[in-house]
């Protein structure tokens, strides 16, 4: 079987954050939330797969990565106090 790119679902303490997907996207979260559920075993929530795959996008983007890094190196509490 294929493996797919999200693993485990976590249960930490949410934030609510509504948000509007097109109607092709729900309906492939819907399909990911359900072979993802036959793999593990699990009755997956297409909703919380939302958090997990924009977690793995930002953690995996490399662009985001050099930006957020020359920002905190940019930041004023990362120069030595006087």
């Amino acid at each position: 079987m294929t493996k797919l790119k999200l693993s485990d679902i976590r249960d930490d303490k949410p934030v609510r954050l509504t948000v509007e997907l097109p109607a092709q996207t729900h309906r492939d979260l819907a399909a990911y939330a359900e072979l993802l559920g036959q793999e593990s075993g699990q009755t997956l929530e297409p909703t919380k797969l939302v958090a997990p795959m924009l977690e793995r996008f930002m953690r995996t983007d490399r662009g985001f990565a050099k930006l957020r890094k020359e920002r905190r190196s940019a930041s004023p509490r990362s120069e030595p106090e006087k």
